[in-house]
């Protein structure tokens, strides 16, 4: 009698989708985009990381950065890899509560501002100058201009998608724009285009995550937990396979090796101890604390944005992930 009470509450329970064969069947799904720092998850990928630790992963390659977070906003993945200040965008205009479980890598001359026909900041007083609105990049556009003394004010901005906006400087449609790699490098292989600022001048500024919806997060910890394990592992590879790890993450992104090397070299992978540190309450840019109060901050100066009061970032941040790695 026993036996068959247990066997129909599992057949009721299987037919309402709440058995242990429900949700938690389905594969965590990640986007991820062109960034060194997640193209690295390709190694685990390709290598069988995910499943020798169990954990059932589906990641979704966006050609187009801005589409991953859109379908992040709208719920159609339970993570996504994006850096901070664009998830402290959505937490200021979407709402949605998000928990960044990782840093991958901070950017360290990935992100920057090129030119045609101008040679310093301040000669774009005046000018057209590009960046798409409310992204990393134009963070690092107004951080460049407030190096040398100006502000949006002193520009004709003009929003366009960073690939766009890398065209448009060659063609001299535009006198300078705010990139990230690949559109970076590329960008400096055409004849006249310099390099005015990059984000080795921002250290600490732009980390780049993997974030969860929150309620993800309550319902499906010990996977996160194995995923977040995975990535010291794409770590160890990285550094124990060099020439191997470059060729699988260029052949995702149709690059050669050789020319990977130089985005590797742009990019700051976070170790174990790196993240430990970030995720430690701080004023400085180092700490997630202090990045996400300054980058908040950013989004009050774009009156094109109607932000109007900084997000709670701090609820955004979840070391637990990070503090159990062994």
């Amino acid at each position: 009698m026993k036996a068959k009470w247990i066997a129909i509450l599992a057949l009721a329970l299987a037919s309402l989708g709440l058995s242990g064969c429900g949700e938690k069947t389905k594969p965590i799904s990640i986007g991820y985009s062109d960034w060194p720092g997640w193209v690295a998850w390709e190694i685990a990928i390709e290598k069988g990381m995910f499943k020798e630790k169990g954990v059932d992963v589906e990641f979704r390659w966006f050609d187009n950065y801005v589409e991953s977070l859109q379908a992040m906003d709208a719920k159609q993945l339970d993570a996504n890899c994006q850096t901070w200040n664009d998830t402290i965008f959505s937490l200021a205009t979407v709402g949605a509560p998000m928990k960044a479980v990782l840093i991958n890598d901070n950017s360290a001359g990935n992100d920057g501002v090129v030119a045609k026909g101008v040679s310093s900041l301040a000669e774009l007083k005046g000018k057209v100058v590009a960046a798409e609105e409310g992204t990393v990049s134009h963070f690092v556009l107004l951080t460049a201009l407030e190096s040398a003394g100006l502000g949006q004010d002193d520009i004709e901005f003009k929003n366009m998608f960073v690939p766009d906006a890398a065209n448009a400087v060659a063609l001299g449609n535009v006198s300078a724009a705010a990139l990230w790699q690949p559109s970076l490098f590329n960008s400096l292989q055409e004849d006249g285009v310099s390099l005015l600022f990059d984000s080795k001048k921002m250290s600490g500024l732009i980390p780049d995550m993997l974030v969860f919806h929150e309620d993800v997060v309550a319902a499906r910890g010990d996977e996160i937990q194995k995923i977040v394990e995975v990535w010291f592992d794409v770590l160890k590879f990285i550094e124990s396979n060099p020439d191997e790890a470059y060729a699988i993450m260029a052949k995702k992104v149709g690059q050669t090796p050789e020319n990977y090397a130089t985005f590797i070299s742009g990019t700051k992978f976070f170790s174990l101890a790196d993240n430990k540190a970030a995720y430690r309450v701080g004023v400085a840019p180092a700490s997630l604390y202090g990045s996400g109060k300054i980058i908040g901050e950013f989004y009050l100066k774009v009156p094109a944005l109607e932000i109007t009061e900084v997000p709670d970032f701090k609820a955004a941040i979840e070391p637990k992930f990070i503090e159990a790695v062994q």
